[in-house]
């Protein structure tokens, strides 16, 4: 087995110990209790770790059921820590903690099933409009009000088709932006199997489009090449001018670290009254700001998508974990991500379509 494959083997045989130690109360409930776990573990170490395609309906059943268990696991591992943390805290009440030792795993698989009904509901009936007023001091004043729509992080494929991809389109026209930009990971799939799932997005213009790590794993070129003929004006590493009445605006894109064939950079070559960075990963916010740009428009961390990953992601990725921060001088917007990945489930955030204008300080 490759190092890959051993780490995650390690991590779910801990995890499923400590919940079967804590909950399992005969062999029934423990094989039980290690469904879901080894669901997960196929998805990496089986098709992650080779070439192998999701196009058979087993492969996409195994999917979706790994999918759907992370999760459950997430939400069953919280639970019982906090069924652990009770059992601590009620420790010198016999009665009270008689009662929180009777939850066994039959309530923390029920709990864990209600959080991820709730949790599907918030991501499928996503997205909501997040409106954000950047105020930028001595912008031009032919600038004031202009308006942005960022869609990031949408992951059409194996939960989002067609019907979602329609509705943010729709939603998005009706905003009346002056700009669309999509902050990567657009897609995850081939042009083939995608290309009517995104059509919807053609009616966006004027389109501008980065690279997420997710659309370098699903093919970057073919998806470049495919949103220059949908009318999008692709950045890998590039820039654009954008003229609204006397002022100049810049918009420059880089390339996500995970495309193979050249780094993230970029530089100012043009005067500008406002210069926007797209960057997918919000780690590339030094690289902006060094370069001058303005405002940075990023995706990639969900926010978490739902809890506990809503807290973990601040290790990463805090200052730039969501919504509005600054790295220097330059003011950086981190989408919260506008579909889902993974699990089809949104827990303590929402996905967004977010309009942002620019506004004088």
């Amino acid at each position: 087995m490759s190092r890959f494959a051993l780490v995650v083997t390690a991590l779910l045989g801990v995890a499923y110990a400590y919940v079967a130690l804590r909950l399992a109360t005969g062999a029934g409930s423990a094989v039980a209790l290690a469904t879901p776990f080894v669901f997960i573990w196929i998805l990496p170490v089986v098709y992650w770790g080779s070439e192998r395609g999701r196009e058979g309906v087993v492969d996409k059943l195994l999917h979706r059921a790994s999918y759907l268990s992370m999760a459950w696991v997430s939400f069953a591992l919280v639970l019982t820590v906090m069924r652990d943390l009770l059992l601590i805290a009620t420790f010198a009440a016999p009665e009270l903690h008689q009662r929180v030792a009777g939850i066994g795993w039959a309530w923390v698989a029920t709990a864990s099933l209600v959080a991820m009904a709730i949790g599907a509901a918030a991501a499928f009936n996503g997205p909501r409009v997040e409106e954000v007023d950047v105020r930028v001091e001595g912008l031009h004043r032919d600038l004031e009000g202009f308006r942005i729509a960022q869609i990031s992080d949408l992951h059409v494929g194996p939960n989002i088709g067609r019907r979602y991809v329609q509705r943010v389109a729709d939603l998005t026209q009706k905003l009346e932006p002056d700009i669309v930009v999509l902050t990567g990971d657009i897609v995850d799939g081939s042009v083939a199997r995608l290309a009517n799932d995104v059509a919807p997005l053609a009616a966006l213009k004027p389109a501008y489009f980065i690279l997420g790590n997710h659309d370098c794993y699903a093919g970057a070129e073919p998806w470049m090449s495919h949103f220059r003929e949908m009318g999008m004006t692709v950045l890998a590493n590039a820039a654009t001018m954008v003229r609204k009445g006397a002022a100049r605006l810049l918009i420059g894109g880089v390339v996500d670290p995970a495309y193979a064939r050249a780094r993230p950079e970029i530089s100012i070559s043009e005067e500008a009254d406002f210069r926007l960075l797209l960057a997918h990963n919000p780690r590339l916010a030094p690289l902006g700001a060094k370069a001058g740009f303005d405002l940075q428009l990023s995706g990639h961390t969900h926010g978490g998508q739902f809890f506990p990953w809503t807290l973990a992601v601040r290790l990463v990725h805090a200052p730039h974990v969501a919504g509005l921060s600054r790295e220097g001088r330059m003011l950086v917007y981190v989408s919260a991500g506008t579909g889902t990945w993974g699990p089809p489930v949104r827990f303590g955030t929402s996905p967004e379509l977010t309009l942002l204008r620019l506004v004088r300080a």
